[in-house]
């Protein structure tokens, strides 16, 4: 039985003992149990974990990863409190996810760390670090990587404002959603930089702005004038900032400074009822590529994130550092960074093909 069973011993008539086990928390009722926030049910198991993990000062995609695994856990255990379970709950819907499900390792490894989050930090029942429930091993797998023919082709084919922000994923290594969260402030025409603010592990970088790209950006920016004028005028703000940047600069959600370079067209009321505007969407960029890839008879399965990947690989063709490589991509270990050695033009240890010199 796990920690949080209680076993109680059923006597029959045939003097047959059966035990039967009985829960100590009751079962979550389905309502606590929806994806939408409700910070006015403060005590609801789902409430609770969605504050500690901004306690914890953890990303808004991280939130919704952990908070649907959690749930995912719960209703898989068909409704049980998760003090009710122990680490063969947690095997039991690892495996599920891995045999059933078929799902990838690093899809598991993300349902391990929520569940660990959930027991550890909200619960404060630790799991044991067993066999059981460790990480996934991943596959090794080389990453797609564009040639420069085909990042001036792809970039081509892709219209206004997506084909701009290729070019700066391709010219600063940008992530997708490093692209499409700039914000005005922190693109630098006169030193030709890029500043990264609070990218993965909320780690601030600078990266280079391709020289090519610096008309297209300003001619952008200039064309967003008259819309940050109009969205002044309607009192429309941007959204996203923080709440303690907000308290000390009330003003700051309108000035143009803190704009989205890419804002979204179709403005929103959040909760409090002020009208906002968001960046425009990853799924726009996604499509975009993939349909201009399409376009441009590019067999190689291109996404955003290959921009990345060619413009590391391409670095380090010209004879650019590792190091510095892995300064630009905001990689905390240059271990994840010497991924890109495999993918030179003379193959991984940069040797000659024999077959060169038949």
């Amino acid at each position: 039985m796990g920690e949080g069973d209680c076993t109680v011993t059923v006597v029959h008539a045939h003097d047959c003992e059966v035990s039967v086990r009985v829960d100590r928390f009751p079962r979550i009722p389905a309502g606590h149990l929806v994806m939408r926030e409700e910070p006015e049910r403060r005590l609801r198991l789902l409430e609770v974990v969605r504050h500690q993990l901004r306690a914890r000062r953890y990303s808004v995609k991280t939130e919704r990863a952990y908070v649907h695994w959690i749930r995912r856990y719960v209703l898989f255990h068909d409704r049980r409190h998760p003090r009710d379970l122990d680490v063969r709950g947690v095997s039991a819907f690892l495996s599920h996810l891995a045999v059933v499900e078929h799902v990838a390792a690093s899809t598991q490894n993300q349902a391990l760390a929520a569940l660990r989050f959930l027991y550890d930090g909200v619960l404060k029942a630790p799991l044991p670090f067993i066999e059981e429930i460790a990480p996934a091993r991943r596959s090794a797998y080389v990453p797609v990587v564009l040639s420069q023919g085909e990042v001036r082709t792809l970039i081509a084919e892709l219209p206004a404002p997506v084909n701009l922000c290729a070019a700066l994923m391709y010219g600063g290594g940008l992530r997708l959603s490093e692209c499409i969260a700039l914000r005005v402030k922190d693109v630098d025409l006169e030193r030709r930089e890029i500043v990264v603010r609070g990218g993965k592990g909320e780690k601030d970088r600078r990266t280079p702005l391709a020289e090519r790209a610096v008309k297209g950006v300003r001619d952008w920016l200039r064309g967003q004038l008259p819309r940050y004028a109009a969205d002044v005028r309607a009192r429309i703000f941007t959204d996203g900032l923080p709440e303690s940047l907000e308290r000390k600069y009330p003003n700051a959600s309108a000035e143009w400074r803190w704009r989205y370079v890419f804002p979204a067209i179709r403005s929103y009321r959040d909760d409090g009822g002020v009208r906002r505007r968001h960046h425009i969407h990853e799924t726009v960029l996604q499509r975009a590529v993939r349909e201009a890839a399409l376009a441009a008879g590019i067999t190689k399965r291109v996404t955003c994130h290959a921009l990345r990947h060619s413009f590391a690989t391409h670095l380090l063709e010209s004879g650019a550092d590792i190091r510095t490589i892995q300064e630009l991509l905001g990689h905390s270990d240059v271990r994840t960074t010497m991924i890109y050695t495999h993918v030179l033009n003379r193959g991984g240890l940069g040797v000659v093909s024999p077959g060169d010199r038949l």
